[in-house]
């Protein structure tokens, strides 16, 4: 795609973005409920996003289908009042919803995981008919259909747009970095309340003002003035990705780890796996004798390789590794 096009084609998303961000209201109630108010707080909002990109990660999702089930939760938690204890099927349901629909089929993409093998690695405790049922309120309140328009979509269009105007650039600027900056700040939801276009752009300007490239950072205000973002705005949320990503590279910040995980079980178990129907991943490795006199035959443990992972998420019962979830 070229430069001329791709300029029209963030015209074009630019004009469409309104129709898919949360409403204001909807947020900025859940940022003003304590976190034991007996509402959904800002807490257990990121607690929920963070589990999805730990889901994601495990099941091989891209990136587009993170971001998607991000949106889809945003704007269903800002349009709904939801109890608590339902939010974990709210946020698998959003999940399910975007890498049924929202990611594009493609050579090498992972397969969709069905709602059992969901909940039976989230460990939750609704059903696969919950699941689906639940799948249909957030399609039918959301009117939700294919995709959504994203900061994702934004990024990859800023991203080709400045590299095809300075092609020579193209090992400076990875996009597989921006798209794991991006994901940093959306487990944070005061970046819900941002403009597609402005976050990805001030994502953008970030980096490229970390690896200090004149002629592409003139490309980046090209496109603001191209889509008539003001300086003020493009400002404010830029000192916030700052912000952000400076606490996400701190060493006190426990970060995602984003290695594929591995399931490590015992004998007894694995010998139940492989005589179950249910999908489970192909030669899993056994607990050698003598592992650790602390632990039983029969204990199970999800595990990077390098240390004990399993943990309590909320008292619904869902459970994902620490690993997997940040404490700034």
């Amino acid at each position: 795609m070229d430069v001329f096009r791709v300029m029209t084609e963030l015209r074009a998303r630019y004009e469409e973005e309104g129709r898919y961000l949360p409403k204001e209201t909807g947020l900025d109630l859940i940022q003003s409920t304590a976190q034991d108010g007996g509402g959904i707080s800002a807490r257990c909002r990121d607690v929920q996003v963070e589990d999805l990109w730990g889901l994601s990660t495990f099941f091989g999702y891209s990136t587009q289908t993170f971001v998607l089930a991000v949106n889809l939760l945003d704007r269903f938690l800002a349009l709904m009042r939801v109890q608590p204890k339902h939010l974990s099927c709210v946020g698998l349901s959003c999940l399910h919803l975007a890498a049924q629909r929202g990611a594009p089929a493609a050579a090498g993409a992972a397969a969709l995981s069905s709602r059992r093998e969901l909940i039976r690695i989230g460990q939750r405790r609704f059903t696969a008919s919950d699941l689906h049922r639940m799948e249909k309120i957030v399609a039918e309140k959301l009117h939700f259909t294919a995709s959504a328009v994203t900061p994702l979509t934004f990024l990859h269009l800023y991203h080709q747009a400045v590299l095809g105007q300075t092609p020579s650039r193209r090992d400076t600027l990875s996009l597989e970095k921006l798209e794991a900056q991006l994901k940093a700040c959306l487990c944070r939801m005061s970046f819900s309340k941002a403009k597609p276009s402005v976050l990805a752009l001030a994502l953008l300007r970030h980096e490229i003002q970390a690896v200090q490239s004149e002629d592409m950072l003139e490309m980046t205000y090209h496109m603001q003035r191209h889509l008539k973002i003001a300086d003020a705005e493009l400002q404010a949320w830029g000192e916030r990705v700052e912000r952000c990503l400076g606490d996400y590279a701190s060493p006190r910040c426990s970060r995602p780890d984003h290695r594929k995980l591995l399931w490590v079980v015992s004998r007894r178990t694995a010998l139940h796996l492989q005589k179950s129907k249910s999908c489970c991943p192909p030669d899993l490795p056994t607990i050698p004798e003598g592992w650790d006199p602390g632990h039983s035959e029969d204990s199970e443990d999800v595990s990077s390789g390098e240390e004990s992972l399993s943990s309590s998420l909320d008292g619904d019962g869902g459970y994902f590794p620490l690993h997997l979830r940040r404490r700034c």
